[in-house]
This record gives C-alpha cells, structure tokens and sequence, in this order.
C-alpha cells in the first residue's frame, strides 16, 4: 500500500530534573516526530531528539523539520514502505549529511512497513538476539548527595546498575572527586562510568583519567573534542580503562578510522547521529570487526524514540556498556499509550508490530509547536 502522507513534528517535552552536560543544561528538550501515513490509514511513527536545541550538534529541531518537509519527502510520497532501503539509498545520494532527518523518514518508513505486515520491526532488521539489555541511567543532577541518592533509589527497585556521570562541566579535578564519592557510596553495586562530552583537553584527560581509572571507573566517554582522534588514540594506549568514541562516531568512515587507528576501543551507538537503523547496523558491524565493545547510546529520546533505538539494538550481537535509552523516564510526560518495560535491571524488548508503542496522538497534539 502506497504512502500518500508524510508529517513532522517538533515537541516540546519539560523534565523531571535538570539534566547537566558539558555544553547545556537540559530543563526542556525538542524531539522531533515522524509520521507516514499509507493509503488504508495505516500509520508509521519515528522519533529522533536534539540535545539543547544548536548547543550539541550542528543539526536544530527546526532544520531538521524543514529539510524532510522540503527535500526528504517527495522521495517517500507514492513508494511502498516496505522498500524502505531502496528510498534510503536514493535519499543517501540526494542529500548529504543531515542525518538525523534521514533518521525520522526511515523509521517512520520501518514502523509503517512492519505495521502493514503486522510484525516487529527487528524482523526487518535481522531478526532479535536479544530479549532485554542492560538499561543504564545517567547522574546529571550537578550535586554529589542527590546522584546518591537518585542511584540508590533505582538499585533498589532494579531498574538500573550501570550509572554514567556527566563531568564535562566545571572544574575538572572537583568532578574527579565528585565521582570518587559516588563510587564510594554504590560502586559495589553498580557500574560507573563518565562522560566528558568532548570538553577536556589532552593534558587534562591524562591526569584526570588517571584518577578515574585507579577509582574503579569502567569507562571514560569521549574525553576530547571530535577532531582531536590523535588523541583518543594516545590515550587510549596509555590507559587500561576503555575509551569510549561518541561524537567522533558518527558515520560509517569515521568508526573505520577510529577502528584503524585505534582511536578509542568501544563507541557508542546512536541511530539519529549515524542516519537511521540500517547505518547504525553498518557502524555495529565495524565496531565488531575491530573488536570494540558497543554502548546502546541515546539523545535522550522518549519512548517512541527508545523503542525505535531498542528495535535494532536488539538485533546486535553484544553490548559490553549496556544501552542508555533512559528517556521516557526523564520526562514528565509520554507521548505513547504505552512504556518501555523495566526488569532486574534490562529493558525488555517488545513484540508488537512495529517498534511496539503505540502512539498516543492527542499528546502529541498538545505538545506539537504547530500541528496540521
């Protein structure tokens, strides 16, 4: 059944608490919504997420509208969306870059399809590995005795034991120890690991990771500016703690190059920043060549966007860190009926068409900017 609509939305969704990055703190966050709509009135639903709107990449919520609404979606009107792959290939050659666009259409184009069959959407992925994978939680509140806190709260019902501290803000040697206390307080129940966010300079990551390595951190994220992949190679050599690559990551040229040259030995996966699901296949399948361990990373997508995530991270053979795909609990609200499932300490993967949520349109309605 041909697609005779192709919509984008831009929401406005508020969180629980601040959330702390090294570029922006996040009260507030855009997400970006698809949705193809075939000829019976079947839909397809995806979702990408822009961190601080301009202040993490180059790619805003409105450009990101625009360029599907403009260019990307001629390529979908009238097509089938069960040659989802074919479309893509055409809209690879057409557009350059703008990849988290591309990410909206496709997995409107994957959910529709399996929709129309009445299967998941990892069937057209592969087929799942995975029931579960470990779900990580990330301490971004900025004060030591509330990420505690937080953390031994969510150890007790088991909905997360791996933490990740955001600690690219600020003076560099405070965080350290700020992270000290927090291994401290959890570290024989749970993983930690940090995320620098690109904000650290060579000479500062090589003292600091020092610290962090000998305190039991499980790994460092991308401690250096994307640029500097000299660096992460150096300091992947020096220390034993994984370093892991993220925004040096981000299409299939640049994981060959940091494979090659060792610039990093783990990278973090994430569809929007790789162009959709069958790139981040793409990416997953060098990191494994390499032998580099995967994070299931996010953008801090709601549900929709999570499950879009978890359709093909479930069919990735390993995750050494876990996913990240935390999200949905980071918000005040939803915009599906349903959630992401939480079990000693795994989101389960969900088994019904599509990505598995359905989505619930008067919420997204209510918090689209301009909704037609």
């Amino acid at each position: 059944m041909a697609i005779k609509e192709f919509k984008t939305y831009i929401l406005d969704m508020e969180t629980v608490r601040p959330h702390q990055l090294s570029m922006t703190t996040i009260t507030s966050q855009a997400i970006i919504v698809g949705r193809a709509i075939d000829e019976d009135g079947t839909e397809g639903w995806s979702e990408v997420a822009n961190i601080g709107g301009i202040s993490y990449g180059e790619q805003t919520p409105e450009a990101i509208k625009i360029n599907i609404d403009t260019y990307l979606a001629k390529f979908v009107i009238g097509r089938e969306a069960k040659d989802f792959n074919l479309i893509m290939h055409e809209i690879g050659h057409a557009a350059k870059g703008n990849n988290y666009s591309k990410a909206v259409v496709e997995g409107a184009l994957i959910d529709l399809a399996a929709r129309q069959k009445g299967i998941p959407a990892y069937e057209l992925l592969g087929g799942k590995i995975h029931n579960s994978i470990p779900l990580a939680w990330t301490l971004a509140s900025g004060n030591t005795e509330r990420d505690i806190k937080e953390a031994k709260e969510l150890l007790a019902i088991k909905r997360h034991k791996i933490f990740k501290l955001k600690i690219g803000t600020g003076d560099p040697d405070a965080n350290v120890e700020h992270v000290r206390k927090i291994i401290e307080a959890v570290g024989d129940q749970a993983k930690v690991t940090v995320d620098i966010n690109q904000a650290w300079d060579e000479d500062t990551s090589v003292r600091c990771i020092k610290k962090l390595q000998d305190y039991g951190v499980n790994m460092v994220e991308q401690p250096v500016p994307v640029w500097n992949y000299e660096a992460m190679a150096r300091l992947t050599q020096k220390f034993d703690v994984p370093i892991m690559a993220d925004e040096s990551s981000t299409y299939i040229h640049d994981c060959f190059l940091i494979a090659k040259h060792r610039a990093g030995n783990c990278i973090a996966l994430k569809p929007c920043k790789h162009g959709g699901l069958l790139e981040t296949k793409k990416v997953a399948a060098i990191a494994e060549a390499a032998g580099f361990g995967l994070y299931g990373g996010t953008m801090i997508e709601s549900s929709l966007g999570s499950a879009m995530a978890l359709s093909v991270y479930s069919t990735i053979s390993a995750f050494e860190f876990g996913t990240e795909l935390f999200g949905q609990f980071l918000y005040k609200d939803r915009i599906t009926v349903d959630e992401l499932q939480v079990k000693d300490y795994e989101l389960i993967i969900p088994d019904k068409p599509g990505f598995g949520l359905e989505v619930d349109v008067d919420k997204v309605k209510f918090y689209a900017r301009d909704f037609y």
